[in-house]
């Protein structure tokens, strides 16, 4: 493993396989979201940004539920 930045608070290393590590001062490993906070701080990755979740519009469920019982009336004649 190749140190790339070592501050007091946290050390960052490279590993062979092209992925990045990071070890508190007390020399245990951080994982999650402050080592992806670490890494974007240092400029070593890149992260987009989560998609905003689109809720689907109230009006479509009726509709669809309609056109369900439709198809169930249908079937039973």
């Amino acid at each position: 493993m190749e140190v790339v930045k070592q501050t007091k608070e946290f050390t960052v290393v490279k590993k062979r396989s092209g992925r990045y590590g990071v070890k508190n001062a007390q020399n245990k490993w951080i994982n999650g979201d402050e080592k992806v906070k670490i890494l974007l701080g240092e400029g070593l990755i890149k992260a987009a940004a989560p998609a905003p979740k689109e809720e689907a519009p109230a009006e479509e469920a009726p509709a669809e539920e309609a056109a369900a019982e439709e198809t169930t009336e249908e079937a039973s004649e």
